[in-house]
């Protein structure tokens, strides 16, 4: 191995600023998608309501790690 690649059995890496369904960005507050001053606000994420069918969805090892994008909430799709 040349230290590119991934090792098998090894969980794949989760970035919390990526959608783990469609893989674009998700602007989490909470992951660091803050403003160009910097400002952190609360999140979109906290006045939508996720239904249990788009979060099951989540691949079991993103799940409480990445957020859903406002794209895929939204519309239900990925």
């Amino acid at each position: 191995m040349n230290g590119t690649e991934a090792t098998p059995g090894a969980p794949t890496p989760i970035d919390p600023t990526r959608c783990p369904l469609c893989g674009g960005p998700n602007g989490c507050a909470m992951a660091g998608s803050c403003d160009t001053a910097g400002a952190c606000g609360p999140c979109w994420c906290s006045e939508v309501r996720f239904s249990a069918e788009l979060l099951d969805r989540v691949p079991a090892h993103a799940q409480r790690r990445a957020c859903i994008c406002r794209d895929c909430a939204t519309r239900g799709t990925a």
